[in-house]
């Protein structure tokens, strides 16, 4: 974990979810994931979209790089997590969206965060996009 995750995470806690500055102003989460080689715990402060079913979208940008984030894979090999959002910890399960389902998100969010379509075409690569589904709602 980097210096500024550590202090990023810390300021996240203890002002109970809430970083007006922290990346632009969107709303953050702490992701909890597993090394998909290591098996080691981390966490991962990320910004993330609300959707409308409570569940949250995040995008595995990676600052525009070529390489997808550690935690995109560590995501595909263990999907049950948890994230804190808020003052919450909430039970997740991710998802990897493909095809029309992401495209058409994808979309959405852009037009939200025009940045995103700028970190694709840095990138030379089709950027990820995760739904993180609560787990703590009934169906």
């Amino acid at each position: 974990m980097t210096d500024y995750d550590r202090a990023l995470i810390e300021r996240f806690r203890a002002n109970g979810g809430r970083l007006d500055a922290a990346l632009g102003g969107a709303p953050l989460l702490l992701l909890h994931h597993v090394g998909a080689r290591t098996g080691i715990s981390r966490i991962t402060p990320l910004g993330y979209f609300p959707c409308p079913d409570g569940s949250f979208a995040i995008v595995a940008a990676n600052g525009g790089s070529p390489r997808h984030p550690g935690w995109y894979h560590n995501l595909l090999a263990h999907p049950d997590t948890s994230v804190e959002v808020g003052t919450e910890t909430v039970p997740v399960r991710a998802e990897d969206l493909t095809g029309a389902a992401r495209e058409s998100l994808w979309n959405t969010l852009v037009t939200l965060a025009p940045g995103l379509g700028a970190f694709a075409r840095r990138s030379g690569r089709t950027i990820p996009l995760l739904v993180l589904h609560r787990l703590d709602q009934a169906d």
